[in-house]
Protein backbone atom coordinates (compact mmCIF):
# COMPACT_ATOMS: atom_id res chain seq x y z
CA UNK A 1 0.00 0.00 0.00
CA UNK A 2 2.77 2.44 0.86
CA UNK A 3 5.71 3.43 -1.30
CA UNK A 4 9.24 3.91 0.01
CA UNK A 5 9.73 7.26 -1.75
CA UNK A 6 7.75 9.34 0.79
CA UNK A 7 7.26 9.22 4.56
CA UNK A 8 4.32 7.03 5.55
CA UNK A 9 2.68 9.83 7.56
CA UNK A 10 2.58 11.94 4.35
CA UNK A 11 0.95 9.05 2.49
CA UNK A 12 -1.56 8.68 5.34
CA UNK A 13 -2.18 12.44 5.13
CA UNK A 14 -2.95 12.02 1.42
CA UNK A 15 -5.42 9.24 2.26
CA UNK A 16 -7.13 11.52 4.80
CA UNK A 17 -7.24 14.35 2.25
CA UNK A 18 -8.99 12.05 -0.24
CA UNK A 19 -11.61 11.26 2.39
CA UNK A 20 -11.97 14.93 3.25
CA UNK A 21 -12.61 15.79 -0.38
CA UNK A 22 -15.13 12.96 -0.71
CA UNK A 23 -16.93 13.85 2.54
CA UNK A 24 -16.88 17.63 2.26
CA UNK A 25 -16.87 20.27 4.97
CA UNK A 26 -18.13 19.10 8.33
CA UNK A 27 -17.67 15.39 7.60
CA UNK A 28 -16.52 13.23 10.48
CA UNK A 29 -13.15 11.58 9.96
CA UNK A 30 -12.08 8.17 11.25
CA UNK A 31 -10.42 8.04 14.64
CA UNK A 32 -6.66 7.72 14.90
CA UNK A 33 -6.99 4.13 16.12
CA UNK A 34 -9.50 3.11 13.46
CA UNK A 35 -7.44 4.56 10.61
CA UNK A 36 -4.23 3.06 12.00
CA UNK A 37 -5.86 -0.39 12.14
CA UNK A 38 -7.27 0.00 8.62
CA UNK A 39 -3.92 1.13 7.18
CA UNK A 40 -1.85 -1.28 9.24
CA UNK A 41 0.36 1.42 10.75
CA UNK A 42 1.26 2.69 14.19
CA UNK A 43 -1.34 5.07 15.66
CA UNK A 44 1.43 7.65 16.20
CA UNK A 45 1.93 7.78 12.43
CA UNK A 46 -1.75 8.57 11.90
CA UNK A 47 -1.69 11.08 14.76
CA UNK A 48 1.20 12.90 13.07
CA UNK A 49 -0.78 13.15 9.82
CA UNK A 50 -3.83 14.49 11.68
CA UNK A 51 -1.66 16.98 13.61
CA UNK A 52 -0.31 18.29 10.30
CA UNK A 53 -3.86 18.80 9.00
CA UNK A 54 -4.98 20.41 12.27
CA UNK A 55 -2.01 22.79 12.21
CA UNK A 56 -3.09 23.82 8.70
CA UNK A 57 -6.61 24.51 9.97
CA UNK A 58 -8.12 21.82 7.75
CA UNK A 59 -9.23 19.46 10.54
CA UNK A 60 -11.02 20.42 13.73
CA UNK A 61 -11.20 18.27 16.85
CA UNK A 62 -14.36 18.29 18.93
CA UNK A 63 -13.51 17.06 22.40
CA UNK A 64 -15.16 13.77 23.19
CA UNK A 65 -16.72 13.52 19.72
CA UNK A 66 -13.99 13.19 17.11
CA UNK A 67 -12.24 14.82 14.19
CA UNK A 68 -14.08 16.76 11.50
CA UNK A 69 -13.32 18.48 8.21
CA UNK A 70 -13.10 22.20 8.97
CA UNK A 71 -15.41 24.67 7.24
CA UNK A 72 -13.90 25.67 3.88
CA UNK A 73 -11.28 22.90 4.01
CA UNK A 74 -12.68 20.91 1.08
CA UNK A 75 -12.47 23.92 -1.24
CA UNK A 76 -8.98 24.77 -0.04
CA UNK A 77 -7.81 21.19 -0.52
CA UNK A 78 -9.41 20.91 -3.95
CA UNK A 79 -7.64 24.08 -5.11
CA UNK A 80 -4.32 22.79 -3.75
CA UNK A 81 -4.80 19.36 -5.34
CA UNK A 82 -5.58 20.98 -8.70
CA UNK A 83 -2.50 23.19 -8.46
CA UNK A 84 -0.32 20.19 -7.61
CA UNK A 85 -1.77 18.26 -10.54
CA UNK A 86 -1.16 21.04 -13.05
CA UNK A 87 2.31 21.92 -11.74
CA UNK A 88 3.70 18.46 -10.97
CA UNK A 89 1.70 15.67 -12.59
CA UNK A 90 0.31 17.18 -15.77
CA UNK A 91 3.70 18.10 -17.31
CA UNK A 92 4.77 14.42 -17.06
CA UNK A 93 1.43 13.20 -18.44
CA UNK A 94 1.50 15.74 -21.29
CA UNK A 95 5.09 14.79 -22.16
CA UNK A 96 4.12 11.11 -22.31
CA UNK A 97 1.09 11.88 -24.48
CA UNK A 98 3.35 13.78 -26.85
CA UNK A 99 5.96 10.97 -26.89
CA UNK A 100 3.25 8.48 -27.79
CA UNK A 101 1.83 10.75 -30.49
CA UNK A 102 -1.66 10.63 -29.00
CA UNK A 103 -4.36 13.08 -30.03
CA UNK A 104 -7.30 14.37 -28.03
CA UNK A 105 -9.53 12.04 -30.04
CA UNK A 106 -7.32 9.08 -29.11
CA UNK A 107 -7.59 9.94 -25.43
CA UNK A 108 -11.35 10.36 -25.38
CA UNK A 109 -11.94 7.29 -27.55
CA UNK A 110 -10.30 5.12 -24.87
CA UNK A 111 -12.24 6.66 -21.98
Amino acid sequence: MFTPDRPIYRQIRDLIVERMLAGGDGAMLPSVRALAAEAGVNPLTVAKAYQDLQASGLVKAKKGIGLFVADGAAGTLLAAERETFFNEEWPRVRARINRLGLTTSDLFAEA
